[in-house]
């Protein structure tokens, strides 16, 4: 049974709310120009009850799917679990209605969250100096590198217009790097899926700002050279930027300032379980060695005035010497802050650490029960993810696209498909230790059926999806012509 739009409930007179009076004078419309005053009578939306609203946006969310509905094995984007108390305490009065623009000494509380969260960070990731700011990934990559090139002018050395990236790197790292004025060098991956430590040798020179790496990277797999990587770019005398999306393999275990990064963004939504995607705000704090620490974005969370017995430190604001400036408003995402403290004050270190093995853990498993029936391009010892190739010589009609399709059938979300481009027909897996062996074992088993459809009978794989509310859509015109309403969908839709 087609379900019924909420127009179909449409009555004249209807009403869902009663509006309030309004709290400035309705004179004041007049003051608007014309092309920008509506006629309520021509507006057209549904004259429905409240009860009729309700449940229309409760019967849309149901069919949306998220990490609470299901499994969502998003490589190399972590949706991992969000704890319900990170919400509880983001939502605390104290938090949740304070205001950036208010005296410091009234959100000394505030202050000395975010200063123990920089604290925290510097020591996970082996850094001198921790910025806030940055309101997501991207933007804390975009950061580092304005901050990579303001070290090298700082030192009189205009002719470095170059940033290294492996071809392995997240594809954020050349579109960060473009904003910022500099020039990309797409690096090759060996056979073993590394930088190829030859072409990095002979891209290594005068005009080289540094190296972008994703480590591990997005095969999921360590850099096995990572200490000759990092000479040969300090050699020339580049920097190193470590793209820190794959967190979630690493803390506890290692630390990129220990192996010679010089900049580093987190993720806090991929790592430290505050919101992803809609669900957001993001977060992207950047952490830095000693000589970049001058360069970070203003103002940083310091303590300006020591404790005693008697009384805790005071918290203010300080201006590092060579800043770049401000990033963005305000001090961040603060709401993110309040829920990647809490996620760390709950599991501490080794609660952290054993994220991590866990997150490697599920993903080797996961890893050794498919690559039999797929086929794993670098056959190695992955990290939190991996790739597998979603195609086969004897079903040459099935592809990756199918196969994540189908899986929609299954009520799992697809893993991310066609990335990295260095891999055909990509399926790119990522487990997340927040789940259990019993999912794993369930996500395995529907793998492997798929696998033996795509052989026995593609055509189930090339129709699918076939139980959500639209069948498969021609993507490329769904993006260029969305749909934003409930009104009945276009032919090309149905």
């Amino acid at each position: 049974m087609t379900e019924p739009l909420i127009y179909d409930y449409s009555s004249p007179g209807r009403a869902g709310i009663t509006m309030p009076q309004p709290d400035v004078p309705l004179a004041s419309f007049a003051d608007l120009p014309n092309g920008l005053v509506r006629d309520p009578q021509t507006l057209d939306l549904p004259e429905v009850s409240q009860l009729d609203v309700v449940r229309h946006f409760t019967h849309l969310s149901a069919l949306n799917h998220s990490i609470d509905k299901g499994f969502y094995p998003l490589g190399s984007c972590t949706m991992k679990y969000n704890p319900r108390i990170n919400e509880e305490t983001a939502r605390l009065p104290g938090f949740a209605f304070s205001h950036p623009m208010q005296d410091p000494l009234t959100a000394q509380g505030n202050l000395a969250l975010m200063y123990q969260l920089q604290e925290w960070l510097k020591e996970i990731g082996g850094f001198a100096a921790v910025t806030l700011q940055p309101a997501a990934g991207a933007h804390g990559e975009f950061t580092g590198i304005l901050m990579m090139r303001a070290y090298h002018l700082d030192r009189g050395d205009a002719a470095r217009k170059k940033i290294l990236i492996p071809n392995s790197a997240h594809g954020t790292n050349p579109a960060s790097t473009t904003m910022s004025g500099l020039e990309v060098v797409e690096l090759p991956s060996d056979s073993r899926g590394n930088i190829d430590l030859e072409a990095l040798r002979q891209a290594c020179g005068p005009d080289v700002v540094g190296l972008m790496i994703t480590n591990p990277n997005t095969l999921g797999l360590f850099e096995e050279h990572i200490e000759d990587v990092v000479k040969l770019v300090h050699g020339c005398g580049g920097l190193i930027y470590g793209d820190g999306a794959n967190m979630n393999a690493m803390v506890g275990i290692a630390r990129p300032g220990d192996l010679g990064f010089d900049v580093l963004h987190y993720n806090l939504h991929k790592t430290f379980s505050t919101p992803h995607g809609g669900g957001g705000p993001g977060s992207g704090p950047v952490g830095v060695s000693e000589r970049l620490a001058d360069f970070l974005p203003a103002p940083l969370v310091a303590i300006v005035e020591d404790g005693d017995d008697d009384e805790p430190p005071l918290y203010g604001f300080i201006t590092p010497k060579k800043t770049i400036g401000r990033m963005k408003a305000f001090h961040g995402q603060f709401g993110m802050h309040v829920r990647a403290y809490t996620y760390m004050r709950v599991h501490g270190a080794e609660g952290l650490r054993e994220n991590s093995e866990v997150a490697v853990l599920n993903a080797n498993y996961l890893l050794a029960k498919l690559k039999g029936a797929y086929y794993l391009p670098y056959d190695r010892v992955c990290k939190h993810e991996f790739v597998l190739e979603g195609h086969w010589a004897d079903a040459p009609d099935v592809h990756a696209l199918d196969i994540s399709k189908r899986l929609m059938d299954y009520g799992i979300h697809p893993p991310t498909n066609y990335f990295p481009l260095i891999v055909k027909e990509a399926l790119m897996i990522e487990p997340t230790e927040t789940e259990s062996k019993e999912t794993l074992d369930q996500f395995a088993e529907v793998m492997l059926t798929i696998a033996k459809e795509a052989h026995e009978s593609p055509q189930v794989l090339k129709t699918a999806p076939h139980v959500t509310p639209v069948a498969r859509l021609d993507e490329v015109r769904a993006a260029k012509e969305l749909v934003l309403c409930c009104r009945p969908l276009p032919e090309w839709a149905e």
